[in-house]
């Protein structure tokens, strides 16, 4: 029998930072990609930090415009969002657990 043992970020990067850095080597300017896409630069702004979800409609926008597969964008989108579920997920966790421990530390007292 084979055990998988996988290993996770613990790092959320929002695939809008990757879409920074790809606009700036093709030389494009945020503005410019807001007119190309027919986007206010405002909603692009959330994206570039991760408030707002690229869709798979964005994400083949953004293929035609910046030439990135949008399997790729969708892709960086779902790993960025589960790694944000783990993280509130952990958080939950320790403390349920903190929570334990000052209760049976108020009993025991």
């Amino acid at each position: 029998m084979e055990i998988w043992e996988q290993f996770y970020s613990d790092l959320p990067v929002p695939p809008g930072e990757y879409l920074e850095e790809v606009i700036e080597e093709l030389g494009m300017s945020k503005m410019e990609l807001a007119k190309k896409l027919g986007r206010p630069a405002s909603k692009l702004s959330a994206i570039y930090k991760g408030k707002k979800a690229i869709t798979p409609e964005t994400a083949l926008q953004l293929e035609k415009v910046v030439g990135v597969a949008a399997h790729t964008w969708t892709g960086l989108e779902a790993d960025y969002r589960l790694t944000l579920a783990r993280q509130k997920q952990e958080q939950k966790q320790k403390k349920a657990v903190s929570q334990k421990k000052k209760a049976m530390l108020s009993r025991a007292g």
